[in-house]
């Protein structure tokens, strides 16, 4: 048992979740038997287990378990696990040991490859009818024996392990296969060469022997491929500062960054990254934060504003105080998440993993089957081997394995690189079933910074008077609305008084005492219900509502006092972003609290139809109105802050948080957009129609190869060697084609209008 992996336990709401690195496991079979002997461990809550990441997450109960207890298990499978530490040089032992297994890769399939060469000479040979010295020499049975152990015995010697802890687990996998398959023509060239009198026709030391240098090329190719799909995360690790430059004892001190605390006072110079989360405190610059959310241009900070680690500082020297270190910055939710979604499986996968459980009993079963009937009817012993060897090497079910998780990986991972955060291949999958879009309005639609925009007063009161009594209900409020009163009142130098007896009405708006007097702020049935005709008001609030702002109403002493608006500003490109999800055939609805005059004019800015506006939705309807649409056969994708709109959030097919990288909580929906702009809902769509074809492509070639190759090679038309290297090219080739997705850009806006939906 060795230590290192790329994550520590975490708490879970179910217990902790921890994830262990394994090496060893060579096809779906693999994973699914370390699987589910993690599953039978007493505590295990339930695991996950990813063939492409090489990677086990398991989510547990620490007083009946512990994660040595999960690595001896592994290891006593016949595998290699790597228990988590919480410090770099875990992931230095990670990464090692996979530099390890492509150089012991190489070296097996080094040796294969010179002893084989040999071999395949002499066949060739004979195969053109080549005499000479080199070809009579290697022709020799007692030469072929001496090429072909070395090969059988050392090289394939990892096949025969594993082989082995599967069979005593009574399960199967490709490595029973090879082994099975190998072995036959080994045994029978062996028993051909040492018992001559039993007359067994012709030596096939070179079938075994190339085959299994062609399988061992295979996993080497594949292994520096995998490497290639998991570049996502190296990267993100990569980008993790080394050092921190903080204020100790009234004096600049540089430091590693995992000595930085909360509370201290970091400084950053031009050209530098940040090293952790803050709050800039003293100073001003220009902040490249496109390594986080893809957006590229450079973000002004100024004192108050939130700076995160491994962004860059582009011009001047500030000083922020560090809010969030180590786990807890952006960068390293960043990553959890991006391991998270690589680690579990999409519903696709399991369909695959069931295949593959069945599939290896079933082609011993085919094989046996060619090898009796070929004997029976051709009383060809030789052919009848052959023809059973190569339906036992064709039928190796790696590409199936590894269509899924590979593509998941290059998927999530090209993701995180534009900003876009999938929680799981659950909802990469998900995603693109979408048929409708709920976008909500306020921050999402909205930039979500109301500015006071009218006041009008009633009752023979002037200005001044109303925003001071309204700036005072509202001033404890935390609404946006609240807000941008009490800044228009501030911003005017009015005195402000003092309010009592505080109280927010959800849906409706806000009532307090000021100056002795119950003060009312809200919408028309606030003032119905407290026994107030808001005919007065009418008028002013039709025509504001025409406008597109929201106005609420005011009233003092049970009589109105008059109207303040305020306007809430439409996002830069959402009404390109609209039109992108409707080019791409999806239905695009707004909800809002807001009346249905204002929501109306905000949905025409953006070109959203007006029966797709659902206004004056209390924020606890929401989640029925979501339910209400899918209801109507529709999958909803619910677009929102990730925070107040947790419920509808979570009723929808697919919740997606909008924010930006600095305040967005990762951890509260489906999918997480880094940056504000709405063009990253179509892109996630897009990113998720585009993996899923590539799993389709990866699942129909892996299925067809393996359809017909099994039949071709029961019929004879294979030659073990030609299905050593048609298993090892279909393996090569699904990974080759996951990773082509790491050209796709999914915020490329000169894309095509439309993303096929596979």
């Amino acid at each position: 048992m060795s230590a290192g992996t790329a994550s520590a336990p975490r708490t879970d709401r179910s217990g902790e979740k921890v994830s262990l690195a394994i090496r060893g496991m060579t096809c779906a079979a693999c994973a699914t038997r370390v699987e589910r002997g993690l599953s039978k461990l007493p505590g295990v809550l339930a695991a996950n287990v990813n063939l492409a990441t090489e990677q086990a997450s398991v989510t547990f109960d620490p007083t009946q378990v512990t994660p040595e207890d999960m690595a001896r298990k592994v290891n006593a499978l016949g595998y290699e696990a790597f228990i988590p530490a919480g410090d770099e040089a875990a992931d230095a032992v990670v990464q090692a040991a996979r530099e390890r297994e492509i150089g012991r890769q190489k070296r097996l399939f080094g040796v294969a490859a010179g002893l084989s060469l040999p071999l395949l000479l002499a066949m060739l040979g004979h195969v053109v009818h080549v005499d000479n010295a080199v070809v009579r020499m290697f022709s020799n049975g007692w030469v072929q024996l001496a090429l072909a152990t070395p090969v059988q015995f050392y090289a394939g010697w990892p096949f025969y392990v594993d082989a082995y802890h599967n069979l005593r687990s009574r399960s199967a996998n490709m490595s029973v296969l090879v082994v099975l398959g190998t072995s036959a023509a080994y045994l029978y060239s062996l028993a051909a060469l040492l018992w001559p009198e039993l007359g067994i026709p012709g030596l096939y030391f070179e079938t075994s022997a190339v085959l299994i240098t062609l399988i061992l090329l295979g996993k080497l190719l594949e292994a520096l491929a995998k490497g290639r799909t998991s570049e996502a995360i190296r990267k993100l690790m990569e980008l993790k500062p080394k050092t921190a430059r903080v204020i100790r004892d009234g004096a600049e001190v540089d430091i590693p960054v995992e000595e930085v605390r909360v509370g201290d006072l970091v400084v950053v110079r031009p050209g530098e990254k940040i090293p952790v989360d803050g709050i800039v405190r003293e100073g001003y610059s220009t902040v490249d934060e496109s390594m986080l959310t893809g957006e590229s241009l450079p973000v002004d900070k100024r004192p108050g504003d939130a700076v995160a680690g491994a962004t860059i500082n582009r011009h001047g020297t500030f000083r922020f105080e560090a809010t969030r270190v180590g786990k807890d910055t952006v960068l390293a939710q960043i990553i959890r998440a991006v391991e998270e979604a690589q680690g579990n499986k999409a519903p696709i996968q399991r369909l695959a993993d069931r295949v593959s459980a069945y599939f290896v009993p079933a082609v011993v079963t085919v094989a046996l089957v060619t090898f009796a009937g070929w004997y029976v009817v051709t009383g060809d012993i030789t052919r009848a081997l052959l023809n059973m060897t190569a339906v036992l090497v064709i039928a190796c079910p790696c590409a199936l394995g590894l269509a899924t998780p590979t593509a998941i990986m290059v998927g999530t991972g090209r993701g995180a690189e534009h900003g876009i955060l999938f929680k799981g291949g659950e909802h990469l999958e998900k995603a693109h079933k979408i048929d409708a879009v709920v976008l909500d309005k306020t921050g999402t639609i909205t930039k979500g910074q109301p500015e006071l925009t009218d006041c009008i007063a009633l009752g023979g009161r002037d200005e001044a008077t109303l925003l001071a009594i309204a700036a005072a209900a509202e001033q404890t409020s935390e609404h946006p609305l609240a807000q941008a009163i009490v800044e228009a009142a501030r911003a005017r130098g009015l005195s402000v008084p003092e309010a009592s007896r505080f109280e927010a009405v959800p849906g409706y708006g806000v009532r307090a005492e000021v100056n002795g007097q119950t003060v009312l702020i809200g919408n028309r049935r606030l003032m119905r219900e407290s026994g107030i005709d808001p005919a007065p008001f009418e008028e002013e609030l039709l025509r504001l509502e025409a406008d597109g702002k929201t106005a609420v109403l005011v009233a003092a002493g049970g009589q109105p006092a008059g109207i303040v608006a305020v306007a809430d500003t439409v996002k830069e490109g959402a009404a390109e972003a609209v039109a992108a999800l409707r080019r791409m055939g999806l239905r695009v609805v707004m909800i809002t609290g807001d009346n249905r005059r204002t929501a109306r004019a905000i949905a025409r800015q953006v070109n959203i139809d007006e029966q797709d506006v659902l206004a004056e939705v209390l924020p606890e309807d929401k989640a029925a109105q979501v339910q209400r649409l899918k209801s109507q056969g529709l999958r909803i994708a619910m677009v929102g802050d990730g925070i107040n709109d947790a419920p509808a959030l979570a009723a929808a097919d697919v919740g997606i948080a909008i924010g930006t990288g600095t305040d967005v909580a990762i951890e509260t929906a489906d999918i997480t957009l880094m940056r504000g702009d709405l063009q990253g809902i179509a892109a996630a769509i897009r990113l998720s129609r585009a993996t899923m074809g590539k799993i389709r492509q990866n699942l129909f070639w892996a299925l067809v190869y393996n359809t017909l190759g099994i039949p071709l090679a029961a019929l004879g038309f294979l030659s073990p060697i030609l299905a050593g290297a048609a298993m090892a090219l279909s393996s090569v080739s699904v990974v080759t084609n996951s990773t082509l997705l790491k050209r796709y850009n999914p915020l490329d806006r000169r894309e095509q209008a439309w993303t096929p939906r596979y």
